[in-house]
């Protein structure tokens, strides 16, 4: 089993981006899924968590911002961002639960200049 994220880059203050986490391999089912992130010196932080009934949940600091959703067909999950401010500069990690058991997906890095 495998989570690959995608969508990180280089974005302006106020803009938008997307991440993509979409687990691939031998998958019967994806249960929760969670976008983290942890910026330079700082200790990684769930960011948003959707149950595998589509139930979302947000860290305050991005309420209103951060948008997650999940395409349960491509056992996807997305993380629509907007608003961006520098303080969401980050690497970004997806994890979630696939048949009982946790997996994480390599980070993907977003930067928000001001």
């Amino acid at each position: 089993v495998q989570l690959q994220a995608s969508g990180g880059g280089l974005v302006q203050a106020g803009g938008s981006l997307g991440l993509s986490c979409a687990a691939s391999g031998s998958v019967f089912s994806v249960n929760t899924m969670n976008w983290y992130r942890q910026a330079p010196g700082k200790q990684r932080e769930l960011v948003a968590t959707i149950t595998g009934g589509g139930k979302p949940n947000y860290a305050d600091s991005v309420k209103g911002r951060f948008t997650i959703s999940r395409d349960n067909t491509k056992k996807t999950a997305l993380l629509q961002m907007n608003n961006l401010k520098p303080e969401d500069t980050a690497v970004y990690y997806c994890n979630a639960v696939v048949d009982g058991l946790p997996y994480w997906g390599k980070g993907t890095l977003v930067t928000v200049s001001s």
